[in-house]
């Protein structure tokens, strides 16, 4: 029997989001202190549902550090392996909320806490204490926290360890778009499951610059050109048992190598802030990958989480409770 059900690796930031929702960033008079990064938020989803779950992040010797390692103990989520990083900075992020599809997203991460987790980081952790184990792409975008999680990957192969990436395409935390492309594609061979939006799956075969466009400063929305059919294959034949297509308002889709497309349904409702409905999406797709469920079930509950999260303001702290998600699907017929 393993101890914990799932490791989440990388990123944890304090999220400074408008309270003027609506307003033009110029205009946004007053900020919601709240706590996100994709890593924190998976790891926060998928203890509100009821899994044990623990979290391996940097933060700074600093306010910021404290703030996020409190969310986290009040959470319930293991902190054993969260970091003080003396030297460094815990991260931030600065969001603008212009509902339905205008969301600015600044990041605050020059020499932050989290991109310097090293290998003697990784080594700390019990890898055969757990099922399942969450990476995100961002944690590969720099030194020394990009040679900790292949580091990583390797231990938790050896350990019998699921693991999941959430590609988490952020452009701007690249020296070259390209770049991010380059090193998820040495990585993805080592991933049982992967979990993307089209937009990531075709970063992760980025050959032009230009096929990329940011508007309104939408880092975790871009715009890339490419042909997914072909990238999806691609990433099949890297050695991926399962990849996971985010499509919004779509719901999702199930590729497996050698079967059909299993397209599993969303649930429709009105958006107020998109950020954060991936990673709550991961949340309850690991819960029901780790209760036993088939993929189907499991990706319906990642629907359910992520579209419950678009409706409300922030990421982790908005996060639903498994009573929560069961009582909002029941309103469409139940998962």
């Amino acid at each position: 029997m393993r101890k914990y059900d799932l490791l989440t690796l990388g990123r944890s930031s304090i999220d400074l989001y408008s309270a003027n929702v609506g307003s033009p960033f110029e205009k946004i008079e007053a900020f919601n202190a709240f706590v996100g990064g994709c890593p924190l938020n998976i790891a926060t989803g998928s203890r509100r549902l009821g899994l044990e779950t623990a979290i391996l992040t940097g933060i700074g010797n600093d306010q910021v550090g404290n703030f996020i390692k409190h969310f986290l103990d009040n959470e319930g989520i293991i902190t054993e392996w969260v970091t003080v990083i003396e030297g460094t900075r815990s991260s931030a992020v600065v969001l603008g909320i212009e509902p339905p599809d205008r969301f600015p997203l600044v990041y605050y991460r020059e020499n932050c806490a989290d991109i310097n987790l090293n290998i003697d980081h990784v080594s700390a952790l019990p890898f055969q204490d757990f099922k399942a184990a969450a990476f995100s792409g961002t944690a590969f975008s720099k030194d020394p926290s990009r040679t900790a999680m292949f580091y990583a990957l390797e231990l938790a192969k050896k350990n019998g360890v699921t693991r999941l990436l959430d590609i988490d395409f952020r452009a701007d935390q690249w020296f070259d778009p390209r770049a991010f492309g380059v090193t998820i594609r040495a990585a993805l061979g080592s991933f049982n499951i992967v979990v993307g939006t089209e937009e990531e799956i075709l970063a992760t075969f980025l050959t032009d610059k230009e096929q990329l466009l940011i508007k309104h400063q939408q880092i975790s929305a871009p715009e890339i050109r490419g042909n997914i059919e072909n990238a999806i294959s691609e990433i099949l034949r890297s050695g991926v048992e399962t990849l996971v297509v985010k499509r919004g308002k779509d719901g999702a889709s199930i590729f497996q190598p050698g079967k059909e497309e299993v397209k599993v349904p969303g649930f429709p409702v009105e958006v107020l802030n998109v950020l954060g409905a991936g990673d709550a999406f991961c949340a309850g797709f690991s819960f029901g990958l780790l209760r036993g469920w088939d993929l189907y079930k499991s990706v319906r509950m990642g629907n359910a989480c992520g579209a419950i999260i678009v409706t409300r303001e922030g990421c982790a702290n908005f996060m639903p409770s498994y009573d929560e998600v069961m009582a909002f699907t029941e309103g469409y017929g139940g998962l």
